[in-house]
């Protein structure tokens, strides 16, 4: 029992916290980044002002994570996130692949728990800074609402991942809130006053059907005139969540202190739109359905963005500038909202896409005034244009986990974020990011330390014996591509519809396809290439066929008098024509993938885009994947065979397409297909870290739209490892994950490691981008 006399005034408990970095802000940004710091090995406080981990992607919001592959609709080919979020993301459609946010929430916390180095405070809101020095943060305050408790955090390292940047306002980070003008960055986007300078807020409802009939009475607080909002035609009983976006409002007010105003006026909204699906006649199907869920906090999209190093504007996304600094990249198109938002006459939102991903530099994730705090998520150094962009989940994920990496290499040369900047300080984070799963656009892993630096490849020649030289690796098979197999139906070109394949330089090869016509029509087929070479915009023709096609099946082939000048991606497309019927395969092979010449109107995607040149973007078509089951490749020959795919692709530090497949690719004849490392002398390993293909290509969209498999096809699920004596070292038996990380209890001392894969599926042939042995 407590008792205590009357006192005049009582203090908070307190408890101090000392740490190496302080995260403020459990979203995507600041979970990806505590984790991937606390892996380093780092000590981390992580203050979320909510109940649960995960921001705009949790059951309190429920929008889906995206990022660069823009639901599938953009050019940009394996492009997905890679690191933290990529396993968040992949283990999520493991566990939950009809997108449950609730469901999402739990492996958040599950991987925050992991990891001994985070202290995570949950509801606990940060609302002061402690500061020596004008440009200097030495601690914060923050208070948790469940256990009245106040937290005093200090450290040596500042991470604002909040959103609003409440660490960087009370600093006194320079920051900025709404549009530049055009003529600041040489910006011909950039909006003018009458489309608005901010993003609006967002609050979705779920609806069920109940199997019986429903009544809903609204709230006197509900919209009553429907026709307020110009798009209200839209609306119908199908559409609910996330995929209400457009349900938007505040961009003409005050999105930080006055974003209670905003919910209010959402609440009306969303009350209102139900009333009228419910009450309004016109949707009879809507008797038996109910009000499952309404947001109680709105999904914010923009308020202040902090001045960094470098600030990023609309000609770095759309020209994909190369940064010497950098560390993430992004895809989403460049997405500016009309402030009005609902109540706006104009279209929900206004997208353009660049042709490719574009790199985001370090300098924009560190504050210019501010010597020891990092910029995380929606707040980085960008423009209100660029930030159109930038703003996306999985995109502030993956820049956030480059923070986390910096925040490390920061401590090891106990320096500050800007001390960082020195170019073999830059490498050496660029390579600690390669090494932690990270995608950088055009880098490759280059890790000394690496055993597999020790080998070299030598490819199976049936009858001939292998020769051992010191450090060899050795495959049992390796893919040589001389048919993507006539193994499934005939399919009619309802779009323009083309192979991606890998091709060396050279002379193009011959292709021979099947095609069956409904009566006599023409086939016509393009070659065609990207005029950057890295991108997967068939935007140059190289070849063109026009096949005379007389009723009923023929096998056409096409041998384009061609050469490459250098290893790229190339298009064999088949233009649309309904008459036609291309045949297609059952087999799906890592780093190829059929695309095709349609709209993807959720991402503004309408077949091609055709911008006023004036507003400083590129005119393309879009050629963009099917989801699985649909999207299979071209069945084909081709002569000569393509040869891309042997063992010493593990080792280029490229561990995803990029150029080639970089993966090798064992024969489809191969159930267990084994890679065998040599290096004629003893080795004391201690850990192994593989890379797998779970389709890069695939945006795993983390709520509402449910995915058809809970495995990638590609993905190689079980494995052994094996010594130079064959004894068993570590399996596995069902992997679903990108990188799998083998830690020996005690080292193994030998010469000889096998890998023994287990073939899933005979349409797929097994594969493994990456390989370190350490």
């Amino acid at each position: 029992m407590i008792t205590e006399n009357t006192k005049s005034h009582r203090k908070l408990k307190n408890e101090i916290l000392d740490t190496d970095l302080a995260i403020i802000g459990g979203g995507m940004a600041g979970t990806c980044c505590a984790i991937t710091a606390a892996r380093q090995g780092i000590k981390v406080v992580l203050v979320q002002d909510r109940p649960v981990l995960g921001g705009n992607a949790s059951s309190e919001v429920r929008l889906w994570i995206l990022g660069a592959t823009s639901h599938m609709g953009n050019n940009n080919r394996w492009a997905r996130e890679g690191g933290v979020i990529d396993e968040i993301l992949v283990e999520n459609v493991y566990r939950n692949p009809e997108g449950n946010t609730l469901i999402l929430d739990t492996i958040l916390l599950e991987k925050i728990w992991a990891e001994p180095n985070i202290t995570l405070l949950l509801n606990t809101a940060a609302y002061d800074v402690i500061k020596s020095s004008a440009n200097r943060i030495d601690g914060i305050k923050a208070f948790c609402s469940q256990n009245s408790t106040e937290y005093t955090i200090n450290a040596p390292l500042f991470c604002d991942a909040s959103g609003d940047g409440i660490i960087g306002f009370m600093s006194g980070a320079a920051f900025r809130m709404g549009a530049e003008s055009s003529d600041e960055f040489g910006e011909p986007f950039a909006p003018d006053k009458a489309y608005g300078e901010l993003l609006g807020h967002s609050i979705y409802f779920m609806s069920k059907d109940v199997g019986k009939p429903v009544k809903f009475v609204p709230p006197a607080y509900a919209l009553q005139d429907i026709t307020k909002i110009p798009r209200y035609r839209k609306f119908n009983v199908e559409e609910h969540g996330c995929w209400l976006w457009w349900l938007e409002y505040g961009g003409r007010l005050d999105t930080v202190h006055e974003s209670e105003v905003i919910k209010e006026e959402l609440w009306k909204v969303v009350y209102g739109v139900w009333h009228y699906i419910k009450n309004s006649g016109k949707f009879p199907e809507a008797e038996n359905m109910t009000l499952e869920w309404v947001g109680q906090i709105p999904g914010k999209r923009e308020s202040r963005r902090f001045e960094g190093h470098y600030m990023m504007k609309q000609s770095d996304i759309v020209d994909q500038v190369r940064f010497h600094d950098a560390v993430a990249h992004g895809g989403w198109a460049i997405d500016l909202h009309p402030a009005d938002g609902v109540f706006s006459e104009k279209p929900g939102c206004n997208q353009w896409h660049s042709k490719g991903v574009y790199e985001i530099p370090y300098r924009s994730m560190i504050s210019k005034n501010m010597d020891n705090l990092f910029l995380a998520g929606r707040i980085i150094s960008a423009s209100h244009v660029a930030f159109g962009s930038t703003r996306v989940m999985a995109t502030c994920a993956h820049a956030a986990q480059a923070v986390g990496i910096a925040a490390f290499l920061a401590l090891e040369n106990t320096c500050d974020p800007a001390g960082l900047l020195d170019q073999t300080r830059l490498q050496k984070l660029q390579q600690e990011l390669l090494k932690s799963g990270q995608y950088i656009p055009h880098l490759a892993l280059d890790d000394p330390a690496d055993l597999m630096q020790h080998i070299h490849s030598i490819s199976p020649v049936p009858g001939v014996p292998h020769q051992h030289p010191p450090g060899v690796m050795m495959a049992s098979s390796s893919l040589h591509l001389s048919e993507i197999p006539f193994n499934s139906e005939y399919k009619p070109l309802e779009f323009g519809t083309a192979q991606l394949l890998p091709l060396p330089a050279g002379k193009v090869p011959r292709f021979e396809v099947e095609v069956e016509a409904q009566e006599e029509t023409t086939l016509e087929v393009n070659l065609r290439i990207s005029s950057k070479v890295f991108n997967y915009t068939p935007d140059t023709d190289i070849y063109h066929l026009e096949v005379p096609l007389k009723k009923g099946r023929k096998r056409v082939a096409i041998e384009p008098p061609v050469k490459l000048q250098e290893n790229c991606y190339a298009f064999l497309c088949f233009e649309k024509n309904p008459n036609v019927l291309l045949r297609r395969s059952k087999a799906r092979i890592t780093g190829l993938v059929t695309v095709f010449n349609k709209q993807n109107i959720a991402v503004s995607n309408y077949g091609r885009q055709d911008p006023d040149p004036d507003l400083g973007f590129e005119s393309f078509a879009f050629w963009v994947p099917m989801r699985r089951p649909d999207g299979e490749n071209i069945a084909m020959t081709i002569t000569p065979g393509l040869t891309c795919f042997g063992p010493e692709n593990i080792c280029n530090g490229y561990h995803r397409p990029y150029l080639q497949p970089n993966a090798w690719i064992a024969a489809f004849s191969d159930v267990q297909p084994e890679l065998t490392f040599d290096w004629q002398e003893e080795w004391k390993i201690s850990r192994l870290v593989l890379s797998f293909d779970t389709d890069w290509d695939y945006a795993m969209e983390s709520s509402l739209l449910g995915h058809a498999e809970r495995i990638m096809p590609f993905t190689v699920r079980r494995y052994e490892v094996l010594d130079e004596n064959g004894t068993l070292l570590h399996a596995v038996q069902d992997n679903h994950q990108t990188r799998n990380e083998i830690h020996f209890e005690q080292p193994v001392i030998t010469r000889k490691i096998t890998l023994r894969f287990f073939q899933a599926s005979p349409d797929v042939p097994v594969s493994l981008f990456g390989l370190q042995i350490y």
